[in-house]
């Protein structure tokens, strides 16, 4: 493999094609937020996210762990070191996202 990041590749795609189609899929990133403060079993991450089905869960959670994103661990699903980096990339785009929803019109 070549060291020229322009090179790198993630199953056939540029690496940030790959993750936004990984991220894209339903209720990833939803599952990804919701392991924020800490790991959840399986059936508490399913109420946490607002009860989807155990099959899109688990669909869910294996796409993200062959991603290295999350890991099963004692005490549930948890965020891996990666999983946790990419959230720290989100937490500007949750407080932009306040700001953004003051500016938007109020529902009637």
């Amino acid at each position: 493999m070549s060291d020229d990041p322009a090179m790198l590749r993630v199953g056939g795609q540029r690496p940030i094609m790959a993750l936004l189609e990984l991220l894209g899929r339903r209720w990833a990133l939803r599952i990804l937020w919701e392991l924020r403060d800490g790991p959840l079993t399986s059936r508490a991450l399913r109420a946490a996210a607002g009860g989807l089905a155990p099959s899109v869960l688990q669909a869910r959670v294996n796409d993200l762990r062959g991603a290295q994103l999350l890991a099963l661990r004692a005490d549930g699903y948890g965020l891996t070191p990666l999983g946790r980096e990419l959230l720290e990339v989100f937490t500007p785009m949750y407080m932009f996202s306040d700001r953004w929803a003051e500016a938007m019109p109020r529902d009637s």
